[in-house]
């Protein structure tokens, strides 16, 4: 067990809840730190049901092709919580040290002094003082769950909010309606700080205006204050500062061009940045999200896959998740056509059924495997959720065993096995396959 881990250990005990939303224990940990908070670089805080990662690398992105430091901080992790905590430097951001890391934490758990605490508001804790002790340009600040109370809500003057589309997520702690779980999502918006909204339903679009008027936070909504699209194979986007054309992004899928329109949208609506052209060309060409429809091409899961088979990954675990990965899929298979394989592990509190339903038509065989958390569902249920759905399905018990089965299915051509369905199995996937982010 290394020292993290360790601190980390004795941090479970300190509340009985993973999760319990309040902002009440979070002032009372920055209070005795000093109030890193007010001591950050520059602040653009992200909230969203999905997409809120991938706007955030592409902002990484093209702000460091800026030439700027920036500072990141994101969850959850894929293997090494080391991921969440991302310092900037002139040659590129790079994951905190094991041993910055246990420092940070330490000095939390010590100021902490046993009162009760979530693990993610003391990590949270941990990375504002990370973040103040170390000079940057930038802070790009992901919500962790919700944002009017989510721990990383305790920035006054953020330089940008943003709000990637929101759906259905999270029920049990954000509301079980659209509006609902809208209005704690829009909790990050501040007066006078200028709102980047990406595209979203009435419903949600609704809520977020009535929020920024009653605060008076400037809209940059998506379709009405700027716009993107694809044209000729190139992402186009405009807004009243003028057209942009440029290169495809180079994460995969029709969404990523609207995740690229929200994080170009955000760096030009803050002021404060001077973001010329070339770095968002370069922004868009380089950037990097492991575990979002990424392309596995060695590793020793891949050495098990049939010959000239191919192996995606994906964390989607949502239905709106789901439709977009299957569009992107969709795509794929009219560009290059091969039988489609989804390798399925998942939560027992996601929506199982609504996830699998977009890929009827689409995938000719579930394969379902376990996670090694302990509230998932079993293999057989997320198999006779398949079935539901029209998609013949079978359990197995590891991914290893689900990769093997699919060399033995009757198809003429190589399979596209993608693994999906949770960012837990996501992580589990990259470590047994030894191909950790960096």
């Amino acid at each position: 067990m290394t020292p993290v881990d360790a601190i980390l250990a004795r941090l479970l005990s300190l509340h009985p809840k993973r999760i319990d939303l309040s902002l009440d224990r979070m002032r009372r940990i920055l209070t005795r730190l000093g109030n890193p908070q007010h001591r950050l670089p520059a602040v653009i805080h992200v909230a969203g049901t999905n997409g809120k990662g991938s706007t955030i690398a592409f902002m990484r992105a093209m702000l460091e092709a800026a030439g700027l430091l920036v500072h990141v901080y994101t969850s959850p992790n894929l293997v090494r919580i080391n991921e969440r905590f991302r310092l900037g430097h002139v040659d590129g951001g790079r994951l905190v040290s094991d041993q910055m890391l246990a420092d940070a934490l330490a000095e939390c758990e010590t100021l902490n002094a046993g009162a009760p605490i979530t693990v993610f508001e003391i990590t949270t804790a941990a990375a504002m003082l990370l973040f103040s002790r170390n000079p940057a340009d930038v802070l790009l600040l992901e919500v962790g769950l919700g944002g009017r109370l989510d721990a990383t809500n305790v920035v006054d003057h953020p330089l940008a909010t943003v709000i990637t589309p929101i759906s259905l997520d999270h029920p049990e702690y954000l509301g079980n309606s659209l509006p609902e779980i809208a209005t704690e999502k829009a909790g990050i918006l501040k007066a006078g700080v200028p709102a980047i909204v990406g595209p979203q339903s009435d419903a949600v679009r609704d809520v977020i205006e009535r929020q920024a008027a009653r605060l008076g936070a400037p809209l940059c909504m998506a379709g009405q204050d700027w716009m993107v699209s694809e044209e000729r194979g190139r992402l186009v986007y405009q807004d009243p500062g003028g057209l942009l054309d440029l290169p495809a992004p180079r994460l995969m899928g029709r969404h990523q061009f609207d995740n690229a329109g929200t994080a170009i949208a955000a760096l030009r609506a803050a002021d404060e940045l001077e973001i010329p052209a070339s770095a968002y060309d370069a922004g868009l060409l380089h950037v990097d999200w492991p575990g979002r429809l990424q392309r596995l091409s060695h590793g020793r899961l891949v050495s098990l896959m049939p010959e000239r088979g191919e192996l995606w990954l994906d964390g989607g675990h949502n239905p709106e998740g789901g439709r977009v990965i299957a569009a992107a899929l969709a795509d794929l298979e009219e560009r290059v056509p091969r039988p489609l394989v989804l390798v399925v592990g998942m939560l027992a509190t996601k929506d199982c059924e609504g996830f699998l339903a977009n890929f009827a038509g689409l995938a000719r065989r579930v394969i379902a495997v376990p996670l090694q958390q302990e509230k998932r569902f079993a293999p057989e249920v997320i198999a006779a959720a398949a079935e539901r759905c029209g998609i013949p399905a079978e359990a197995c018990e590891s991914i290893e065993e689900a990769l093997a089965r699919t060399a033995q299915l009757d198809d003429a051509e190589a399979p596209r096995v993608l693994i999906t369905g949770s960012l837990y199995l996501a992580g589990e996937v990259l470590a047994a396959n030894g191909t950790p982010p960096v």
